[in-house]
């Protein structure tokens, strides 16, 4: 367990921490620009942010800081730091670090284009799905970036625990979690779809 928290932190080449620091924002920049010339909004078309958005179906969702889906983002920072750390744990923690961020963020484009979006619409609570607001995405790296300085500090079991919490309370609030969304992404299933919206 000792090595999952406190996993060699070489620096190479003299390359500050800092200096992963500053890839990583930059990373997050190109993701903001890279979404806005994709045509996304700035913020909701509703023309205000807020905090939180409740409602899993409502225009509202995928637009203001955080929904019911930052959730899973905060699952990907713990998967990616869990992943880089098992396949290159000699590598500085501040390399890694900024990989994950560049991980969440080309997603994050990736995410909102044509393909995944109509991809996502054939599931029955993306019915209205039309990307994220750049706000929205950009909260969403954030969360992750937040996933991958728990997975960092906190013991094995407490990661453990987290992560199949916040997959069932998920579940059990709005018929969706990550594990869900990535078999409805991949493979989308209609008995799925019928139990999300209580068919």
């Amino acid at each position: 367990m000792s090595a999952w928290r406190k996993s060699p932190a070489k620096w190479s080449a003299g390359i500050s921490f800092n200096t992963y620091l500053l890839v990583a924002a930059g990373f997050i920049a190109l993701q903001a620009l890279a979404l806005l010339a994709m045509g996304q909004p700035p913020i909701c078309e509703c023309g205000y942010v807020t905090l939180w958005s409740g409602s899993v179906s409502g225009p509202e969702n995928s637009q203001q800081l955080t929904d019911w889906y930052t959730y899973t983002h905060i699952i990907h920072g713990i998967a990616f730091y869990l992943i880089l750390w098992l396949v290159a744990p000699a590598t500085p923690i501040g390399l890694r670090f900024a990989v994950a961020v560049g991980i969440e963020a080309g997603w994050e484009v990736f995410e909102n284009t044509p393909l995944i979006i109509n991809r996502y619409r054939e599931a029955a609570l993306a019915q209205g799905y039309f990307g994220d607001s750049v706000i929205n995405s950009l909260s969403d790296t954030v969360a992750s970036v937040g996933g991958f300085v728990l997975a960092r500090t906190l013991p094995v079991w407490a990661i453990g625990v987290l992560v199949i919490a916040a997959e069932l309370f998920s579940a059990y609030m709005i018929r969706d979690n990550l594990v869900l969304n990535i078999v409805q992404l991949i493979y989308p299933s209609e008995a799925i779809s019928n139990w999300q919206v209580g068919s």
